[in-house]
């Protein structure tokens, strides 16, 4: 199967999703407008509640939802985030979750970003 990108624009800087085989890897996704790709500031909820929705347009432009992602890698930009992170990360991807990695790091324009590896085989 030749590589697939989702959503890929000359004018934008990176693609949304490509497809290797089986593997569906997602670019990160933050707090932007999908139509714009301008940042959409709010509370840290408002902003992983718009990332998640952004991750799931992604997935589903691919043909591929939440309960299919094995790997998250996430970046909050303070710690103080980390215990609602977890909350809403239990909320938002079915059981069994997938492997994970949390960074606390200064993100310079959002206070939350996610990327994921995605299976899509049997």
């Amino acid at each position: 199967m030749p590589i697939q990108h989702f959503g890929a624009s000359p004018t934008r800087p990176l693609t949304p999703a490509v497809r290797a085989g089986e593997w569906l890897f997602v670019s990160g996704q933050a707090s932007t407008d999908p139509t714009t790709g301008e940042v959409v500031s709010g509370t840290f909820a408002e902003e992983f509640d718009r990332a998640v929705d952004n991750l799931r347009a992604v997935l589903s432009y691919a043909g591929a939802d939440l309960s299919q992602v094995v790997k998250v890698v996430a970046f909050l930009s303070d710690e103080a985030w980390l215990a609602e992170y977890n909350h809403r990360y239990l909320d938002a991807f079915p059981h069994p979750r997938p492997a994970r990695t949390t960074f606390v790091s200064p993100l310079e324009l959002v206070k939350f970003e996610l990327e994921c590896h995605v299976y899509l085989g049997d």
